[in-house]
């Protein structure tokens, strides 16, 4: 086997995570920084809005657990493929949407195709690099995301007035069926030789493949569910609802949402690979996987209570600066913690672990949105920030209770 091919084709690949996962941001993000324009041709109202980024929590929740065992029978290679595809022609969909349930239905769509995504993403790192750089690998890989969010408030900015919101959702799937064609293509019987599962199989003939079932006979399953539920409807919160929040409740204009809202993803991206990085580092100084993922969650854990401090401040640039504090500690945060359910439940229960926890943390969020609505409707975004500040503290607690120690799981093995 070449050696120089060994070293620089996996992190071709961890390039081309890096480079779906900006996608799949990108297409979650154009609509709600269009939302404010799409409204003047839509009557659109808060309780509307809920149900449209239900539509795409609902086939993101659907499908994340399917899809993560579907990667995890069938490989990277077509479940990435086929899970980008059905997402492509959802987001061009958009640009045809004119009514509510229109747009519902084409963001159930996207959220069916991209619940394979990060499952995927997450395996993909597992097949290809060594243990020893998977924590820096799988920051790159879903630091992506953050680079799509980055660019999503830009490009809307740049080509909203020139070419209209439904051209806007005409971008992304050009660039999207390049990519399907060249991961099809890379993925080819000569590379694939260099991915760290073919080394396994070689060796050790199959390995085992374990069923739903058995995956949520084990603690640590539970554990990761209960605090993907606590704190990933935050992040759907901020995502979806932020540049309404500085529209109505600060009075900024979309011209300055746009200016400004790109600023925290670009700290998540960069914090997605430090933390990735300094996990790496403390476990070669440590030799402890527990301690490079624990030291630095429960780190991310304490910034997180930045936000509570957002109900006070009416400046848009502190407000700013405070999520981006936020965004930074997120990155951190799930980036140790999706390396930690790949330290457990190894290569052949990743995906479906990743997806299991997405299905349940995106079922939560479904029922939390609609709780949103209501409470900015009938009071203000005030509560939702004292919220959103808690739980990634208390869902440290629950892993530290819960999982003593992260480590390899025998019985995935």
């Amino acid at each position: 086997m070449n050696k120089k091919k060994e070293t620089y084709v996996p992190w071709i690949v961890v390039g081309m995570l890096f480079i779906v996962t900006a996608l799949s941001f990108l297409d979650r993000q154009i609509l709600s920084m269009s939302i404010i324009r799409i409204k003047e041709d839509i009557p659109i109202s808060d309780s509307d809005y809920s149900w449209i980024t239900n539509g795409f929590i609902a086939g993101y929740a659907l499908m994340f657990t399917l899809g993560g065992i579907f990667i995890d029978k069938f490989g990277t290679k077509l479940g990435l493929a086929l899970s980008l595809a059905i997402w492509t022609v959802a987001s061009g969909l958009h640009s045809i949407a004119t009514t509510v349930t229109a747009f519902v239905i084409f963001r159930f769509i996207l959220g069916v195709g991209e619940g394979a995504c990060f499952p995927g993403v997450i395996k993909g790192v597992i097949e290809w690099v060594p243990v020893q750089k998977r924590s820096l690998a799988t920051g790159i890989a879903i630091g992506g995301s953050a680079i799509g969010a980055v660019i999503a408030p830009l490009m809307v900015v740049l080509l909203l007035d020139s070419i209209g919101w439904r051209s806007l959702f005409l971008v992304t799937p050009v660039i999207s069926t390049i990519w399907i064609g060249f991961w099809l293509f890379f993925n080819n019987k000569k590379n694939s030789a260099y991915k760290i599962q073919q080394a396994l199989e070689s060796k050790s003939q199959q390995i085992k493949k374990y069923s739903l079932k058995t995956v949520l006979k084990n603690k640590s399953a539970w554990t990761f569910i209960l605090m993907r539920i606590l704190f990933d409807p935050i992040f759907y919160f901020l995502m979806f609802w932020i540049p309404k929040f500085m529209s109505e409740s600060r009075n900024i204009s979309l011209d300055m949402i746009g200016k400004l809202f790109w600023i925290p993803f670009l700290v998540l991206g960069i914090s997605n690979i430090l933390g990735g990085y300094l996990s790496d580092k403390l476990f070669v100084k440590t030799q402890s996987i527990d301690k490079a993922r624990k030291i630095l969650m429960g780190i991310a854990a304490l910034l997180t209570l930045s936000v509570l401090f957002v109900p006070g401040i009416d400046s848009a640039y502190a407000v700013i600066a405070l999520i981006s504090l936020f965004f930074f500690a997120h990155g951190i945060w799930i980036t140790n913690y999706s390396t930690a359910v790949g330290d457990i439940f190894g290569m052949k229960a990743t995906s479906t672990m990743i997806g299991l926890t997405g299905t349940f943390g995106a079922i939560s969020a479904f029922f939390v949105n609609r709780g949103i609505a209501f409470v900015v409707t009938n009071y203000s975004y005030d509560p939702l920030w004292i919220w959103a500040g808690l739980m990634y503290p208390l869902a440290f607690v629950v892993l530290l209770i819960f999982i003593p120690k992260i480590r390899k799981n025998e019985a995935f093995a």
